[in-house]
């Protein structure tokens, strides 16, 4: 049987045991459905194999191959990762576009018994659905930005919202980036079209009747670009601005980047990007900061020498668009909860 995915809200709820993507593991790393599982029925270099077989010799033996391959590594499957499962388990398969490879796996655990679709279209269908909702529909949400400057915690403000209920979109968690020169974490960034699946299906899981928080970004949040839908919705958002003293951001920053500060050759390698922008000079005063542990006073200096004022420009471009103003005198837990308690009932105020 066939199913089709007629929104990506389908995605949500699905009802399938278990999605499993039966492309080749380089295909799955770039991007795949929410949640899916890699069971190859052909691994990357088989894949090829089977390509150049059937463009340069014969498709008929090229189709004999891959058949042999493709039974071979479900039989690892059914031996290893689906072992377990019961005969009430209940898949869905699919590949690039719904054929052959999806075909062939769901026909083997079709006759083991279990009731297994293949997603009409496969891959190809849903990447055209992500692309549709973020570059060629007008985004059907109300978008809220919580903005200010470097240091205000604001992503730390978000996971606070969404557990009081307000549906938050954390782009740069999606992203793997922090959005500065400073901002890459651990594990790299996604490639673009995985950071689109990820956009896309969670602003899918959000209600469009209320408003969505995010927090205020350029454009491209490290290597990952904003679709120009989500980017015009931020442009033209209603703005809740945090203010904290640069002390207190100065403290939160040392919390926030604790990663990169307990590797102090990588911090300087990181501080040496910006000697374009600051020159040679200061970001020697920052390197000796960073190499003497001093991370609370160099948070500070460059709050004050780079972040504020390189920033002040671009964020001075949406103040009318700013609704109201939250502040604290700290940005320790308490205080943080207490924002994102004002926050929220801000968000209650601001007109639909």
């Amino acid at each position: 049987m066939a199913y089709d995915l007629p929104r990506l809200s389908a995605l949500l709820d699905h009802g399938f045991d278990t999605v499993i993507d039966v492309r080749s593991p380089a295909e799955y790393a770039e991007d795949h459905l929410p949640g899916a599982i890699s069971l190859p029925a052909l691994s990357d270099e088989e894949r090829a194999r089977v390509g150049t077989i059937y463009k340069q010799d014969s498709p008929f033996r090229a189709r004999k191959i891959g058949a042999a391959l493709v039974a071979r590594n479900v039989a690892a499957h059914l031996d290893g990762p689906l072992a377990d499962k019961d005969g009430g388990w209940r898949p869905l398969v699919y590949c690039w576009r719904g054929g052959q490879r999806s075909g062939s796996v769901a026909t083997i655990l079709r006759e083991i018994g279990w009731r297994v679709e293949v997603l009409t279209g496969g891959y190809r269908a849903f990447r055209r659905e992500v692309v549709a909702s973020l570059y060629d529909r007008p985004l059907a949400h109300r978008l809220v930005v919580l903005d200010g400057n470097t240091g205000t915690a604001k992503t730390a403000l978000l996971a606070r919202l969404a557990g009081r209920g307000v549906q938050v979109l954390d782009l740069e968690g999606m992203a793997n980036h922090r959005g500065s020169v400073l901002g890459p974490r651990a594990g790299g960034q996604p490639g673009q079209k995985a950071f689109e699946t990820a956009l896309a299906t969670g602003l899918a899981a959000c209600d469009p009747g209320r408003p969505v928080v995010v927090e205020a970004e350029s454009s491209k949040i490290g290597a990952a670009i904003l679709p120009p839908e989500v980017w015009k919705a931020m442009a033209q958002a209603p703005r809740i601005e945090v203010e904290a003293p640069v002390a207190a951001r100065a403290a939160y920053l040392a919390r926030a980047y604790a990663d990169l500060t307990a590797d102090t050759e990588e911090l300087v390698g990181r501080l040496r990007l910006l000697i374009p922008l600051q020159g040679r000079e200061r970001v020697a005063q920052w390197t000796a900061l960073a190499q003497a542990g001093a991370h609370e006073a160099l948070a500070a200096d460059l709050i004050e020498a780079h972040y504020d004022p390189r920033y002040e420009k671009s964020r001075a471009r949406f103040a009318d668009l700013r609704v109201a103003t939250v502040s604290a005198a700290s940005l320790d837990e308490a205080a943080l909860d207490a924002l994102a308690d004002e926050v929220a009932a801000t968000l209650g105020a601001i007109a639909p």
